[in-house]
């Protein structure tokens, strides 16, 4: 069965949307785990032409398991631009629910369900985050755990966006609140695309929760992480927040998120 199945009645239909670059050694675990957390749920691999096999291997999961489609792309050009492209495939194909995690297992598909509810339960994004209680990074390093929490801390001060893990990759959304955002056109290709998704709903005043999650380091494989992509994350949220200034734009900010 490949996306686009129907749910259960009176079930959101929600898509899973995980981007992929060598990811081989992960993605059979991976897919075999979101399945049986989200079994009415559909999942879409947005390969990026992975040298490795990563599409091979999730297409054969997807005839083994059902409800798993690949979007293959072309070539590697960032996070932003596979996820712009996965919720163009899902909001195009009617889903209520599109969400975002990594296929390297930091992040626990257990806690779908959890994510999907706080949508359900009237919230337009619910981000997986380290940073309120109950939320961890075990088995960090210390100057990790310092640059990641500082990162996330500015990016609020700067963007005045009640948010405290604004660089979680692991979320969902409601598709309404997708489409007003203007999602298609972000500038971000790295994390900061996290960013830039938060700060845009934040602006029309959406619903925020923050969920907490454990995030755990990959096990397998090499991590995508670079100082170039975290350059580009801060050096987009000091444009955006100056550009406020500038302007003196005074926007509608949403409720703190929940948590």
């Amino acid at each position: 069965m490949t996306a686009g199945a129907a749910s259960s009645p009176g079930r959101a239909r929600v898509l899973v949307v995980s981007p992929t670059y060598c990811e081989a050694e992960n993605v059979e675990k991976f897919l075999t785990r979101v399945c049986t957390a989200l079994p009415d749920a559909d999942v879409l691999v947005v390969d990026d032409a992975s040298p490795d096999g990563t599409a091979e291997l999730a297409e054969e999961c997807g005839r083994r398991l059902g409800r798993v489609s690949v979007l293959r792309r072309g070539a590697k050009e960032g996070l932003g631009a596979a996820y712009r492209a996965g919720f163009t495939y899902g909001l195009a194909r009617g889903f209520e629910i599109l969400v975002e995690m990594d296929a390297d297992l930091s992040h626990d598909p257990a806690m779908l369900p959890a994510l999907v509810a706080a949508i359900e339960g009237g919230a337009d994004l619910a981000i997986g985050s380290r940073y309120v209680n109950g939320g961890s990074t075990p088995n960090w390093p210390f100057v990790r755990r310092v640059i990641s929490r500082v990162g996330c801390r500015y990016a609020a001060l700067a963007l005045h966006i009640p948010v405290r893990d604004a660089t979680s990759g692991f979320r969902a959304f409601r598709a309404e609140a997708l489409r007003s955002a203007g999602y298609e056109h972000t500038m971000a290709n790295g994390y900061g695309f996290q960013i830039e998704l938060a700060y845009r709903l934040v602006q029309l005043g959406a619903r925020v929760v923050e969920v907490p999650i454990v995030f755990t380091d990959r096990v397998r494989g090499v991590s995508k992480m670079s100082l170039r992509i975290a350059v580009e994350a801060m050096l987009l949220v000091t444009r955006w927040g100056v550009s406020d200034l500038v302007h003196g734009r005074r926007w509608r900010r949403g409720p703190a998120p929940d948590r």
